[in-house]
């Protein structure tokens, strides 16, 4: 009876001291997949901050370097120790440089590039996507052929043409070349876009009585905004942005505000304007954050969509 009782306690005590083994295990897993998720966590805050400040130290020194006097450009402090918005005055001082009218001119140059180019990229997209025909796929090929050529190979031959027609320096030609660039991507992107919507709902559209362009204005245009929207800002920075051809066929009247700045002069003779220079990039730069930052959702949006079937 003594023995049985025996057993009968020993059993109970021999689970109870396993019991903590096993609870030691679990809890060092656990423990190392928590320093394991908090190692990686760090090692991507420590990557994001690096890429943020890598990406945006140029800006800043810009920023920086708008609201220093001339006399101390070349200084290597964090923040101005004098500042001062002469630099700003003199970027837009008509009699030293242009940068008001430019700003003007690469606004309309701009406008009018994205109208147009997304108005026969859409067509274009719509049809290369939805449509089959005979090389469907030798057009696509040429299209992203197109995008790939480089810019300063036509440079000669615009010039020539432009000037036997009379358009040199004038804003068609500046228009009609920028169209030709941005027109590939406006093709590639929206098409993309198109070949993944469901055509279901176009043929719905058929049945219920909407015709072709019904359907696609009523029901198909309004579910490819975020694609369009972003492929109008993608091709109204390209528009921006561009300096190589801009800097032979504008003229003085016609110039973008790459050229512009490309163009400043100093108050003295052979004197580079760093401080003026650095201004007139932040004045340039700024709108385009701005445009950014409040559409960001779409041009995210719009980037992502097609990129995942169904």
């Amino acid at each position: 009876m003594s023995i049985g009782n025996m057993t009968t306690v020993a059993g109970p005590a021999a689970g109870t001291a396993e019991r903590p083994v096993f609870d030691d295990r679990a809890d060092v897993r656990v423990r190392t997949r928590r320093r394991r998720a908090a190692g990686s966590a760090a090692r991507t805050a420590i990557q994001a901050v690096l890429i943020v400040v890598w990406c945006l130290l140029p800006a800043y020194w810009m920023l920086v370097t708008g609201f220093r006097r001339t006399d101390t450009t070349y200084e290597t402090t964090l923040w101005p120790t004098h500042p001062t918005f002469q630099n700003y005055v003199t970027a837009f001082n008509p009699a030293q440089n242009q940068l008001g009218r430019a700003l003007v001119n690469s606004l309309a140059i701009g406008v009018i590039v994205t109208v147009i180019a997304l108005i026969v990229g859409i067509s274009a997209a719509y049809c290369l996507a939805r449509l089959q025909f005979p090389g469907k796929g030798l057009i696509m090929g040429a299209v992203l052929g197109a995008s790939m050529f480089p810019g300063v190979a036509l440079l000669t031959p615009l010039f020539s043409l432009f000037t036997q027609v009379g358009w040199q320096g004038t804003y068609q030609a500046l228009i009609i070349p920028y169209i030709a660039g941005a027109l590939p991507l406006t093709v590639y992107t929206l098409n993309s876009f198109f070949r993944e919507m469901p055509w279901e709902l176009e043929e719905a559209a058929r049945i219920d009585g909407c015709t072709s362009a019904q359907a696609f204005r009523i029901v198909i245009l309004p579910l490819a905004a975020p694609a369009v929207f972003t492929t109008a800002i993608l091709a109204f920075i390209a528009s921006w942005n561009e300096f190589l051809l801009a800097s032979v066929l504008s003229s003085g009247a016609t110039q973008t505000v790459t050229v512009a700045i490309g163009n400043f002069t100093g108050s003295q003779p052979h004197e580079i304007p760093y401080a003026a220079t650095m201004a007139a990039g932040t004045v340039v730069t700024i709108p385009l954050i701005i445009l950014v930052l409040i559409f960001q959702r779409r041009i995210v949006a719009g980037l992502t969509a097609g990129g995942v079937k169904g």
